[in-house]
């Protein structure tokens, strides 16, 4: 996020934080994740398969092999192609005719683009690919002929980006790939070759990820089932070398990687870094045909019936170790963990593709299904419940501090509202430093200094007690914009306090050792519970630190990524007449001194 203008920085963590968090117990452990709802939203039917979704602002529009399109007790006719309200249901008026499958959508500065068997769109002449226009429903200038059947489009970096089983566009040799400049919608020079399908595409800010059943990309043999392109030039990417077991359905494209749905002997999904290697691996008893993440949340949607609870199968790729069902609809946190999430759809062919959007925090699921989580859901269904980003105000903080206003007395000003000012306290000469930061300051501690630290600058930041400060047993959220070098790390530094467990319970931020490993800590009485992260956070760069509490759970994220997640006394409270502290719990001899830089720092409760 260092990135990012301080005050950006804060709307979208508020946002972030305001959603509906869920701890969760799965078949592979504990997982916190912000999840939707298993129970099915509002949306319409559809009389045939759906093959693709895509969503655009607050439409959904999909694509198949249906005629007709029911919504609020009406049917209408809607051929192959339909667009309706993604919060209500009610179909548009947006209503163009397709002449055969649409298999796949998707939607960029206004027009959708499709790709399937059809000849025609609207009665005119549109062989497998196609733009349409979002608003009214009429054809672009796209149009060629292809030689093949698409089964994959997807836009960026102003092209548009077909794969499938394709030899030639226009006349022009194509090796199951082809690109289409989107402002003139005429045949791009790009042009990577693969020696099979390509299933799926994904696209980020320097590459294209493909997925299929090929074996080779641009006669390279070590690009087996899922590979990387330049998305201007087509050259093969050889820094990413993933080896999947198997048929390559679907992708969905992350900053560190990418996420694939995988067919073969029961299916599977699979998170790969950006070099390739897999960071975790899901195994159900039938194909994974879909994939999408949404916030910190992987859907996976196909014709399996269970989840694995290992990456054991065998015959039929039956569960060798245990299974759970998981009726064609499956969730999995960052982690690699199956969630507890089960919406249970039935059909043969299940879910066929997943879209997700984080403007409206749903996720959709198409296919063949008939009934979602026990009531009729015909080949649509959607899925709701996790705060949109960036679209609510942030609620319940408490105390909030960016350092970037004082009052009168050289006390730091509590950007709540709630009045929660912080005062300076210092011993040996501690004396706060301010430095500039995005559109701010933020506050520099004082630095190491000889063994033992006897007279060393002391200097903490205190705030009165309040109740408003003690959460009791409700949700705690709290946190800080951290800098740190591997130079200032030391034994253990307090970033946050509030009181001490064996005096009305405490909750803490703190970074643990030399290492600079981040750690949330709660506790009452004699005991204190400790999510400690994985990863060190003293590289000289800023790092945003969150610590959860929620019931029977605490977690310690790292730059909005989950690290670590503790269980806790569902009836821990705290309730502390200790005041709030920035920067060491006292000026005294083992204060637990932070020597970094702090920004940022804020207390949600509730």
């Amino acid at each position: 996020m260092a990135n990012i203008p301080k005050k950006a920085r804060t709307v979208l963590r508020r946002a972030i934080i305001t959603g509906l968090a869920t701890v969760l117990v799965a078949a592979g452990g504990t997982a916190f994740a912000e999840i939707v709802s298993s129970q099915p939203s509002t949306a319409p039917s559809f009389n045939g398969p759906v093959y693709a979704v895509a969503h655009a602002g607050d439409t959904v529009y999909v694509g198949g092999n249906f005629t007709s399109a029911s919504a609020g007790g009406r049917t209408v006719a809607r051929t192959r192609l339909a667009a309706f309200d993604a919060r209500t249901g009610a179909l548009h008026e947006w209503k163009p005719v397709a002449d055969a499958n649409v298999r796949a959508l998707a939607v960029d500065a206004g027009v959708v683009y499709a790709a399937g068997d059809f000849d025609t769109i609207n009665g005119e002449a549109r062989d497998a690919v196609a733009g349409i226009n979002a608003t009214d429903g009429t054809v672009t200038p796209l149009k060629h002929s292809v030689l093949g059947q698409p089964n994959a489009i997807a836009a960026g970096h102003g092209r548009v980006y077909l794969g499938g089983r394709i030899t030639g566009v226009d006349g022009q040799p194509r090796s199951n790939l082809a690109a289409f400049t989107a402002a003139t919608g005429a045949l791009d020079t790009w042009a990577p070759t693969t020696d099979d399908t390509v299933n799926a595409l994904a696209v980020t800010g320097d590459r294209v990820y493909l997925g299929g059943s090929f074996h080779k990309t641009n006669g390279v043999r070590s690009t087996l089932r899922l590979a990387a392109v330049d998305p201007a030039t087509g050259v093969l990417d050889k820094t990413f070398l993933p080896k999947p077991v198997s048929q390559v359905f679907a992708l969905a494209a992350h900053p560190d990687g990418v996420y694939a749905a995988l067919g073969g002997l029961g299916g599977r999904a699979v998170s790969y870094t950006r070099d390739g290697q897999a960071r975790w691996t899901r195994v159900f008893d039938g194909d994974a045909q879909a994939i999408t993440q949404l916030d910190d949340v992987i859907y996976v949607g196909g014709h399996f019936d269970k989840a694995c609870t290992t990456t054991n199968n065998g015959t039929r790729g039956i569960c060798t170790d245990g299974s759970v069902v998981r009726g064609k609809l499956a969730a999995v946190d960052r982690e690699g963990n199956l969630l507890d999430w089960a919406p249970q759809a039935n059909g043969v062919a299940g879910t066929r593709q997943l879209a997700a959007s984080p403007r409206l925090g749903a996720v959709s699921a198409v296919g063949d299904f008939t009934m979602v989580g026990g009531v009729s859901r015909k080949r649509y269904v959607t899925f709701s419940g996790v705060a949109p980003r960036l679209e609510k105000a942030a609620i319940g903080d408490v105390a909030a501090y960016n350092f970037d206003t004082t009052i009168s007395d050289g006390t730091f000003d509590d950007g709540s509202g709630h009045g929660h000012l912080l005062r300076t306290v210092s011993r040996y000469g501690g004396a706060p430093t301010m430095i500039p930061h995005g559109d701010g300051q933020a506050l520099r501690f004082p630095a190491k200094c000889g063994v033992g630290g006897g007279q060393c600058p002391r200097l903490i930041l205190q705030a009165e007690d309040t109740p408003d400060l003690n959460p009791g047993t409700k949700p705690l959220r709290y946190g800080a914009g951290v800098l740190l070098s591997p130079a200032e790390t030391g034994r253990g530094e307090n970033i946050l306090q509030k009181g001490y467990a064996t005096s009305g319970g405490q909750y803490k931020l703190q970074v643990d050792g030399l290492s600079g490993k981040p750690s949330c800590g709660i506790g009452s009485g004699t005991a204190v519970h400790v999510a400690r992260s994985r990863t060190s956070v003293a590289d000289g760069k800023w790092h945003s630190l969150e610590c959860r509490r929620n019931g029977p759970s605490l977690a310690i994220l790292v730059d909005d990524r989950l690290e670590a997640v503790t269980a806790v006394p569902a009836d821990l409270t705290i309730d502390s007449a200790e005041p709030f502290t920035v920067g060491g719990k006292g000026v005294g001899q083992n204060n637990d001194q932070f020597h970094g830089t702090l920004d940022d720092v804020w207390v949600q409760i509730g």
